[in-house]
């Protein structure tokens, strides 16, 4: 069903390092998605530093991802074809997928960073999926994108639908502060142990 995309993104992976994607997966899937996002128990999130959890780099809230919603097993067997792509075209050796609902308020942001250190045994490839319908840019919230050398090079709106797939340790990245309720998908295919 996503040959087609799967070869798309992993042929941008191959030339580029990562891909935007606008109206990647079926509409109804992010309406879906959405709504479930809507009546989920978030958590506050924060950067780990041994036994405490700073806030002050990240505002958003999260909800591990599980397949207890039909929409979320719809969006999880993507997922799992995308895996399995990726380690047969390109031997990344991906063992798991994890993945969180993330929730921006009003004022929320997240600074720049990348997902994984230099060489680390831990995320190797990040997914982003947009839920918000009709995001514009005067409700901030953008995805900025940097290259190795800290130049920008790209700004991607929160629109729904939007699916942004890139290497991990590759692309530092940061969520500008947004103007209204945000609601995404992160998630990060992993070499580890689970």
């Amino acid at each position: 069903m996503y040959e087609n995309l799967y070869e798309k993104i992993t042929n941008a992976l191959i030339n580029d390092g990562y891909i935007v994607i606008e109206n990647a997966l079926e509409p109804f899937l992010a309406k879906e998605l959405f709504v479930t996002s809507l009546h989920l128990n978030y958590k506050q999130a924060g950067i780990s530093h041994k036994s405490t959890l700073d806030t002050t780099k990240r505002k958003d809230k999260i909800h591990w991802l599980d397949g207890d919603a039909e929409s979320t097993c719809k969006y999880l067997a993507f997922t799992q074809g995308l895996e399995n792509y990726l380690n047969r075209h390109l031997y990344l050796g991906l063992r798991y997928y994890e993945s969180h609902f993330a929730i921006y308020e009003e004022g929320d942001f997240y600074e720049k960073h990348l997902d994984a250190f230099k060489n680390s045994k831990n995320r190797v490839v990040t997914t982003v999926f947009y839920l918000n319908a009709e995001w514009n840019t005067n409700d901030g919230g953008e995805l900025i994108i940097y290259d190795k050398d800290d130049v920008k090079i790209q700004k991607v709106i929160p629109n729904g639908n939007t699916l942004i797939v890139f290497i991990s340790e590759s692309f530092p990245h940061e969520v500008l502060p947004a103007k209204r309720q945000r609601h995404s998908i992160a998630g990060w295919y992993r070499i580890d142990e689970v």
